[in-house]
């Protein structure tokens, strides 16, 4: 029998559908466009089962004035449709994320969480660095990270 699920490397517009569900209901589509997607250093990468796409989660390789590593990736666009939520699958694409940046030899990973993420995050070993801060349109969010 195939496996039904599967995560593979997927290009940016594929990202959109889950992107403008999640994290940009109600904006324009062109909202779930971010700076960066097409550059030949960001990966993509999108969660399927039965074929359909229910998760994605992209890597920027970008450093962050907070942190002293040479090479690290942003996290960014971490996106589960909401009726395949609390089922593992983002914690899936964290790890393929982790797995990834293990094998670019990169040291660290950091992102901008939302608030309401904050604890999941934890959970897989991620650490907030500052405080609280508000991001324009998209509401509160932590400076988080992990060094793998």
């Amino acid at each position: 029998m195939k496996n039904t699920h599967f995560i593979q490397e997927i290009t940016a517009i594929n990202t959109y559908p889950v992107r403008h569900a999640i994290l940009r209901a109600g904006k324009p589509i062109e909202s779930c466009y971010f700076v960066g997607d097409e550059l030949p250093s960001t990966h993509h990468f999108g969660y399927f089962t039965a074929n359909q796409l229910i998760g994605v989660i992209s890597l920027f390789e970008a450093e962050n004035a907070a942190f002293e590593q040479q090479k690290s990736f942003q996290i960014r666009g971490m996106a589960v449709l909401e009726s395949h939520q609390k089922k593992g699958i983002g914690e899936a694409l964290v790890r393929e994320a982790e797995t990834f940046c293990k094998k670019e030899k990169t040291t660290l990973i950091w992102f901008n969480a939302r608030t309401s993420a904050v604890g999941f995050y934890k959970k897989m070993g991620y650490e907030i660095e500052g405080n609280e801060f508000e991001i324009q349109e998209v509401g509160p969010h932590f400076l988080m990270y992990k060094k793998i």
